[in-house]
């Protein structure tokens, strides 16, 4: 006879805990890739560019918010 228990509890995926934040109103940011490496390639406008966090995209952003569920 089966016991009928708990089922297992979802996880937040780690990698896209680290990689992203959260906006006070709930969307998801991020940050552009390859923008820490090969810097002495490109200009100051790259540089300034690359290193601040977007805003993702929508489609992009329920797929993420399906692995940060907490």
């Amino acid at each position: 006879m089966r016991k009928i228990g708990k089922t297992g509890k979802q996880r937040t995926h780690a990698g896209a805990k680290k990689r992203t934040d959260r906006t006070g109103t709930g969307k998801v940011r991020m940050e552009k890739a390859a923008h820490k490496h090969r810097l002495s390639q490109k200009s100051a406008r790259q540089k300034n560019l690359g290193g601040s966090k977007r805003v993702i995209h929508k489609t992009d952003e329920n797929r993420l918010k399906a692995l940060l569920h907490y």
